[in-house]
Parts: structure tokens; sequence; C-alpha cells
């Protein structure tokens, strides 16, 4: 597969995330999206939650993929920033998997905390994106 289709594919499954993520929540339902029909699926927090579960291992294998090519061509503040916002969604959802297991327990506190840490660093990883994509259109010669 080309890289063009790769990219693709990474960011179909980020957009995904966002939804399943998304759909954890009750907001689905409440805003009455489950009543459109094909849509009733996302308000069952159990089959979002397990797709969500697995797109993150899809997008663990992109990262990985995508990491070392952004060592070999080094840092720009840009590309810093971004890859500390992915590593803090990548942290804060790798604890809230532990949380979710059965034998381990976390205070209501820490828990909130990271859910709350997790929305924050999905939130900062929109915004340094397309304040990375808006910079780089407006750049004159500039490849995308």
């Amino acid at each position: 597969m080309n890289k063009r289709g790769l990219n693709l594919i990474f960011r179909l499954t980020v957009f995904a995330l966002l939804f399943t993520g998304f759909a954890q929540m009750p907001i689905f339902a409440r805003y009455y999206l489950a009543d459109v029909p094909g849509f009733a699926w996302t308000a069952d927090y159990y089959l979002n939650h397990v797709l969500h579960y697995g797109l993150a291992a899809v997008l663990l294998v992109f990262l990985g993929w995508r990491l070392p090519l952004a060592v070999k061509r080094g840092w720009t503040p840009g590309g810093l920033l971004l890859t500390l916002c992915w590593a803090g969604v990548v942290v804060t959802g790798l604890v809230r998997v532990m949380k979710n297991q059965p034998d381990a327990f976390f205070s209501p506190n820490l828990v909130m905390a990271v859910d709350w840490a997790h929305l924050g660093f999905v939130i900062l990883l929109g915004a340094v994106s397309l304040g990375r994509a808006l910079a780089a259109r407006t750049r004159p010669g500039a490849v995308q």
C-alpha cells in the first residue's frame, strides 16, 4: 500500500476513534442521533467501548510506524508539540485501560483527572493539528 493510502487509513482511524470516544458518553442518545435509522448502534456503550479499544490498537501500530520517521526527519517545534499531544492521549488512554481491569482500583479523583486529561489531550491534539495544517497551507511552496 502506498503512503497516501496509509495516511487515509490513519485519518479514518482517528475519526473513528473520535466518534467511538464521544459515543461512550451518552450524547448520541441524548441528542437523538441514535434515533436516526442506521445509527442505533451509537447508543450502545459496550459496542463503542470495544470498537474504541480495537481502533486504539490500530492507532498504536500507526504511531509506532510514524515515530521513527519523525525522529529521522528531525524535530520541529510544531512536530514536538504534536508528538507530546499524542503521547498524552496514549498514556492517559493506557491508564484508562488499566482502570477498566477487574482487579484494578483507582481513586475516584484519579479516575476523573485521567478522564479529563484524556479528553483535554484529544482537544489539544485537534487544535495543534488544525494549526499545523493551516500554517502549512499559508507557507509558500509548502508540501502537504
